[in-house]
């Protein structure tokens, strides 16, 4: 039987005008701190970033790299540093590990340009930042565990944050959160699936069903052994919705399988990390 492949299509409106404003506060700030999923460290990125950020300094981090296995991750941190020319760290919200090193490289980021301001005769001020990502990379989670608190609005859906705000992390440093910014065209399907598969692209333009099940096609042999095991699926039963519907008993009145629960219960349990840790992306050859 062949197998329906999603169309993820979606229609931004307010995408368009959060690029413009993006650039029009990149005169702003003295470096741009990127956040990518590292489940996607390839796919999270916004393919015309040096369009958008044109040669502004550029602290890459790989947030959610708790849901990934370090090791793996490893090659395309060397990968990434080396196609960009900028440095690339692994954190999560929850580690507060790195916090000092994210600061102190924020604001050696910034220093040229502040000492270019005060050769105009002009006082130090703090370094501005900006912090610039897909959405629900955690663009807003990161900067609420740089303040320690939560002063900026967060959520689990794709897009919560709206307007533009400046954050004061401390005297030295000052960052700028952002909207999250998809790109206007949507030719990768792949890639817009991997997203869909993460929870970066609304919720509106896809149905649950299909990225769930394309997410289990798109697994190779060893993260579908992981999968089974967690749905307790035989070696010899087909990996899909129907099958992990049977096993876990989520079933309508009549004893039919119950594909929409399954479906967002399977994209719940991938995207927290209970049923392992996943890198999506293959590495270049």
């Amino acid at each position: 039987m062949k197998k329906n492949k999603t169309h993820i299509h979606w229609y931004p409106g307010h995408i368009a005008k959060a690029e413009k404003k993006l650039k029009e506060q990149l005169s702003l700030v003295d470096a741009v701190i990127e956040v990518l999923d590292a489940r996607l460290p390839l796919s999270s990125c916004y393919e015309d970033i040096t369009r958008l950020l044109g040669q502004k300094p550029r602290l890459i981090l790989l947030n959610k790299s708790d849901l990934v296995k370090s090791n793996e991750l490893a090659p395309f941190i060397n990968y990434l540093e080396e196609q960009t020319g900028f440095p690339v760290l692994p954190t999560d919200a929850k580690n507060s590990k790195d916090l000092k090193f994210i600061v102190s490289k924020a604001v050696e980021m910034s220093e040229p340009r502040i000492q270019a301001i005060m050769a105009k005769g002009l006082l130090r001020r703090p370094a501005r930042v900006m912090v610039v990502g897909l959405p629900n990379v955690g663009k807003s989670s990161i900067i609420n565990k740089l303040t320690r608190s939560s002063k900026t609005k967060i959520g689990a859906k794709a897009g919560v944050t709206r307007q533009q705000q400046w954050v004061r992390i401390n005297p030295k440093l000052e960052l700028l959160d952002t909207p999250g910014i998809i790109p206007m065209k949507q030719g990768d399907q792949e890639r817009a699936r991997k997203l869909a598969f993460v929870n970066s692209v609304s919720e509106n333009a896809y149905s649950n069903e299909i990225v769930a099940q394309e997410l289990l096609d798109m697994l190779d042999e060893e993260q579908a052994k992981i999968f089974r095991e967690f749905y307790k699926l035989p070696g010899d039963i087909e990996l899909n919705i129907d099958n992990i519907s049977i096993e876990r008993n989520w079933l309508l009145t009549g004893g039919s399988t119950d594909r929409e629960r399954t479906s967002v219960y399977i994209l719940r349990d991938f995207r927290e990390g209970k049923i392992g840790k996943f890198i999506l992306d293959k590495f270049p050859e």
